[in-house]
Order: C-alpha cells, then structure tokens, then sequence
C-alpha cells in the first residue's frame, strides 16, 4: 500500500464513521439473531461486504492485480481465525447488549500485546502489563456482579463468547503483522471475507431459515455497513497512527450504547459504565506501546 501524509483529523473523522457503520452492522445482526442462525448472518454479512470492498480496490486499481498472494498458508490462517471471530461475535451480539458486545471486543488490542510477547518475541514491558491489567479488571467489573443471576439467560454465554471473539481477532491480525511484509491490504481484506462468506455457507445443511424481506434487507445492510466500516478503519489507519486513534473508542461506544436505548429499550447498565474507562485505559496503554515500538525502530534510521 503506497504512503500517504498524515493527516490525522482525517483519520479521527474515518476513524469515528467506522464506529457508527460497525454498529449499523451489529444492530441489524442483532434484529435477525431471534430467527436467523448464526452461520446464515455470516454468510449474507460476508457475501455482500463484498461489493463495497471490490468497489474500493477498483478505485484504487488494486483488483484483481492486488489478490496475488506469495503466502497462501498464511491467508488461510487469518481468514480462518477472522471466520471463527465473526461466529463468535454474531453468537454473543444475539446474547448480550451491542455495548456490551463492542465492549468485550475492546479485548482485542490487550490480546494483542500479550500475544505480541508469547508469539513474536516482543519485549513484556510496564505498558504491556498495565493495560492487561487495566483490561482484566474492566472485565471483572462488567461479568462479575450479575454472573450467576445470568446464567439462566444465556449472558454468561454472551461475555464467554465475546471474550472469545476478540481473542480469536487477535490471533488474526497478529497473523496480518507476519503476512503484511510480502503481502497487500487489498489482498488480506479479500480472502477473508470470501473465507468467511463460505464457512457461514457452510452451514446450509444445518438448516437455514426461510427469510421475510425485511430480514433480508438487514442481512444485506450488515453486509454494506460491514464493508464500509472495514474500509473507513482502513483509511483512519493509513491517516493516523493508532495511539492517535485510541482516545475516540469512546465516541465509538457512543453509538453501540444508543443503539441498544433507542432500538432496543435497553438501558446502559453500571457494569458496563464502570468498565468502561478501566477497559479503554488498557486499550490506550496498548497502543502507546505499540507507538513507542515504532519511534524506536525509525530512531537508528534518523541517526
């Protein structure tokens, strides 16, 4: 992917739509999850986030020229924990509040680091251990109080597999930081989706439901809103650093936290408003490492 000027209040600006079009994308997962499988959003969601990136690549000439691939294994194990990911992330959506679902995904980045030092020989320092910490205790504070009174209703589920999801996520972008030295963006988005378009087909065997109009079309704007906010986070990124980026997770939760009050007469709950400075503390505390990480790979090249 070729280098751009920064221009970090577009990156924010991207950066922030890309919350409001993930949430789109949840909310209309979340209307069909009493009556459509999982396996069956996964699929429509994938299927027609298909078309916006196409669109996109083609603008940027990088289809079908940018699908050449020197590391097809490693495609495989990205789109196939991306899959998995998206499974468990439509399963726990149907269970729990989207805040409280895009909460847990907030996990991911804090995977991230720990995966960082376990896999990839990065150095565990006082950042990575505060915002593990940090992270963990904001889980704490969102599962623990209603636990048991859950579990009768499936949210203890929902948290075990929102954890899961932002764990299985993690795995699949460290795989993107070992693929991306030989291989393009255009490429990874790519594979994934069509990965995940035919795992979520899959499933066709296991019995799909017979769709209203309505379903459908919410099926297809999760797909839409899906793709686009893939796009958006990809240009918010080429934009601005990461760290720069992390502080406006919490307009990002805005959305999620309206959504569920407006259209889904759910309240935010205390749990979740308690965690929430503790969870994207750990986050921010992630991504600082990660910028510090940088400067000091550019420093010698400065020097």
């Amino acid at each position: 992917m070729d280098h751009l000027e920064e221009r970090p209040t577009m990156g924010i600006l991207l950066r922030v739509l890309s919350g409001l079009l993930f949430t789109g994308m949840l909310v209309c997962i979340k209307a069909v999850s009493d009556e459509v499988p999982v396996g069956q959003s996964v699929f429509f969601r994938s299927l027609f986030a298909l078309l916006p990136i196409v669109v996109f690549l083609l603008l940027r000439r990088e289809f079908p020229r940018g699908l050449a691939t020197r590391r097809p294994l490693g495609h495989a194990l990205r789109s196939g924990l991306g899959a998995a990911a998206m499974f468990a992330s439509f399963a726990a959506v149907a269970l729990l509040p989207v805040a409280e679902a895009t909460l847990l995904a907030q996990l991911t980045p804090v995977f991230m680091a720990v995966g960082g030092v376990l896999l990839l020989g990065e150095r565990f320092s006082l950042n990575r251990a505060g915002g593990v910490v940090l992270a963990l205790a904001g889980v704490a504070v969102l599962i623990l109080p209603g636990l048991n009174a859950s579990s009768s209703n499936g949210q203890a589920t929902g948290y075990a597999l929102g954890a899961l999801s932002a764990l299985l996520t993690a795995g699949a972008l460290l795989t993107v930081r070992r693929i991306s030295r030989t291989e393009s963006a255009a490429s990874i988005a790519f594979y994934f989706i069509l990965v995940a378009a035919l795992a979520g087909l899959a499933t066709l065997p296991l019995g799909w439901a017979a769709l209203t109009r309505v379903e459908f079309a919410l099926l297809v704007l999760s797909g839409l809103f899906g793709g686009a906010a893939h796009i958006a986070m990809t240009l918010a990124l080429r934009y601005a650093e990461a760290s720069r980026l992390a502080p406006f997770e919490y307009i990002a939760l805005v959305w999620p936290v309206l959504a569920d009050w407006v259209l889904f007469g759910m309240p935010v709950s205390s749990g979740f408003l308690l965690a929430l400075p503790l969870m994207l503390s750990g986050v921010a505390l992630a991504a600082m490492e990660g910028r510090r990480l940088r400067l000091k790979a550019k420093w010698p090249i400065r020097r």
